[in-house]
């Protein structure tokens, strides 16, 4: 049902005061409105038609929307996507400043469950106790321009917008810090309760972005469903041949897996703890066996840009096809390729025998090459005393 009911004064306190209501409604001619019945299909509709009013004065916005995944999502006509009216009530908007720290937060009416995680958690707690300093929806995720969380590192950007010393701080515990935040997502060890699941992402290596379902072309859907008809979970030859399929055309090496380790809902990741409860402990993931490591899934961007899923056995971790799809979480010790630890070894093991044995030869020979450089030395010693004589040439003879 949509509501034709404006309440004057609340109009009069929002932001668009000052706006008439021709401004927005530029279909309406006010001379003769109100004498004709304009026949709406539906509110919806109707939201979307007046949607381009809102880009007449809002344009800097809709420049960030228009890459968004909401604007991807109603491209692909998906009913449930919010417009500008779901978020904004055009007659009774008010400014961002007037709103109370949590209140009245738009995100909630379709992500119930995650804001009441996040009302929960460090952000939201911290928000209610000291205000608007701690973090709430678009601080994180952008108002408009908001992108799926778990595709790219805009959340991990996010993060360290605001915890921008926090590679130099875990570099003081954390070995090899640098490359832990290139490949785990923040909440794997700042939500110590959530459950943690190795994503591997088909990546396009020239491109360097995640590969994306063409519309109308569902490859990826029908690749995956076809290999595992049974819902078992792709295994090492059914990920190997799509992978080959995804690499057609001469392209190859063009489209590769990115591992990444990550928590495996949305609102597991609004559950963040406070900093003390953060995980520490290196074997919670560098051991036989490690909890983290027994759920995998295989992710494309969908052309609404959501990620679409899909389960891979486990067992895929521990073949040779790993090699690249564990890139940037492998380490020695987590047993889930065994060849890369023997063949780390001998790096490791070549990186150190063979200065030593260079300096050890070097030794061995030392006395030897002296020997050689004396012998060569009292050689050249007469030669050089007989050459010391003056020539002259033939044509220098004064005897003539």
């Amino acid at each position: 049902m949509l509501s034709l009911a404006i309440s004057t004064n609340a109009y009069v306190d929002s932001m668009h005061k000052d706006t008439s209501c021709e401004d927005c409604h530029d279909d309406i001619d006010a001379k003769t409105h109100g004498k004709t019945i304009t026949p709406i299909k539906s509110k919806r509709d109707f939201a979307l038609g007046m949607r381009e009013s809102c880009r007449t004065c809002h344009a800097k916005n809709f420049t960030q929307y228009d890459d968004s995944v909401h604007a991807a999502m109603i491209k692909d006509g998906n009913k449930e996507a919010p417009l500008c009216s779901d978020c904004h009530n055009a007659h009774t908007v008010r400014s961002t400043k007037t709103a109370g720290p949590i209140a009245a937060t738009a995100c909630a009416n379709c992500h119930e469950d995650i804001f009441k995680a996040y009302a929960k958690d460090v952000h939201g707690l911290a928000r209610v106790a000291n205000g608007k300093t701690a973090p709430i929806c678009a601080d994180c995720h952008k108002s408009h321009g908001v992108l799926a969380a778990s595709l790219g590192n805009g959340i991990k950007d996010a993060c360290l917008t605001c915890h921008e010393d926090s590679i130099n701080q875990h570099k003081e515990w954390l070995p090899n810090a640098g490359r832990h935040f290139e490949a785990i997502s923040c909440p794997v060890c700042h939500a110590p309760t959530a459950q943690r699941r190795v994503n591997l992402r088909l990546y396009d290596n020239v491109a360097m972005k995640q590969v994306s379902e063409k519309t109308g072309v569902p490859q990826f859907e029908k690749l995956t469903l076809a290999a595992d008809a049974k819902d078992m979970g792709l295994d090492e030859r059914a990920l190997w041949s799509l992978l080959k399929e995804f690499n057609q055309e001469g392209s190859e090496g063009k489209t590769v897996l990115r591992g990444r380790l990550e928590v495996s809902s949305g609102i597991e990741a609004h559950q963040l703890s406070e900093k003390s409860k953060a995980i520490k402990d290196c074997n919670v993931c560098h051991q036989k066996g490690a909890e983290p490591f027994q759920s995998v899934s295989l992710t494309i961007a969908g052309p609404d840009g959501r990620p679409i899923r899909h389960g891979v056995q486990k067992d895929v971790l521990t073949s040779l096809l790993a090699t690249e799809s564990v890139r940037g979480f492998y380490a020695i010790g987590s047993t889930r390729i065994k060849l890369l630890d023997y063949l780390l070894l001998v790096v490791m093991l070549g990186a150190i025998t063979v200065p030593v044995g260079h300096m050890t030869i070097k030794r061995l020979f030392k006395g030897m090459r002296d020997k050689l450089e004396a012998e060569k030395k009292a050689a050249r010693a007469p030669a050089e005393g007989q050459d010391s004589t003056p020539h002259r040439r033939a044509d220098d003879d004064t005897s003539k």
